[in-house]
């Protein structure tokens, strides 16, 4: 079955680097007009929006922090203003937490970490619900993490916020399916990205790629393993999943 998103339009967060990268050119490839969000980087943004171009598709590039409500409601309202509908919201803005205990973590940086993986896509939601719901389909994806399978230590803020995220997924499966709408989680294993990269420095030292060997299949994720799941549940090849999660990790450890 073709993949086609003709005619829809998708609204990323965190769409200019990275997984959001590979998920705007991955819908874009199969037919979407992409509202590429970003935070700080707008010359990345900008390259993703070129490169949408280049595929034939519409690409436009907003600077919001999506977890500032004046923002979010201001980036919505720009989206809708130039495009006219959103029938894909991807809420994939998402930042680290510092890898402290509970006992030393700051309780600013729990706020700002849950405010971003949680309260954001809340928000962000709730703004494309009015417009999403006039639309003959709509999908919502939270990109998530299998840190929730394990909730493992120094990152509460994290795996407290990924889980928040989750729970409003499988909330407004159940909300918004009579108006069409389907909302699925992804949730991506550790991926050869900027933030993932910084990570496995930060921790062990080394390269991200020395964990190639040791990996599923013989590699770490990449963007496009993650995109290739989230395009699945936008599409016309997903009649009737709601409410799922899936996990992009190789079958795990």
């Amino acid at each position: 079955m073709e993949m086609s998103l003709n005619g829809r339009v998708a609204l990323v967060t965190g769409g200019s680097r990275g997984i959001g990268r590979a998920i705007s050119l991955s819908l874009a490839k199969a037919g979407a007009d992409i509202a590429i969000n970003f935070r700080r980087d707008d010359k990345a943004a900008e390259e993703v929006a070129a490169e949408v171009r280049k595929l034939g598709r519409r690409a436009e590039v907003y600077a919001a922090s999506v977890d500032d409500s004046d923002q979010a409601a201001a980036l919505v309202a720009a989206v809708l203003k130039d495009f006219g509908s959103i029938s894909i919201l991807i809420n994939n803005a998402g930042i680290a937490s510092r890898g402290q205990t509970v006992a030393d973590t700051d309780p600013a940086e729990l706020e700002r970490v849950v405010r971003v993986h949680a309260l954001a896509p809340h928000r962000l939601s709730q703004l494309v619900l009015p417009a999403m719901r006039e639309e003959e389909r709509g999908d919502i994806i939270m990109i998530s993490s299998v840190a929730t399978l394990s909730n493992g230590p120094n990152g509460a803020p994290y795996n407290m916020g990924k889980a928040a995220m989750e729970a409003l997924a499988l909330t407004l499966a159940k909300e918004e399916r009579k108006n069409g709408i389907r909302t699925n989680i992804v949730s991506p294993s550790l991926t050869v990205t900027e933030m993932g990269t910084r990570l496995v420095k930060a921790r062990s030292g080394a390269d991200i790629h020395d964990l190639d060997a040791t990996s599923p299949f013989g590699r770490v994720s990449v963007p496009e393993d993650v995109a290739a799941a989230v395009l699945f549940f936008v599409s016309n090849a997903n009649p009737y999943c709601n409410g799922q999660k899936l996990n992009v990790d190789g079958g795990g450890a």
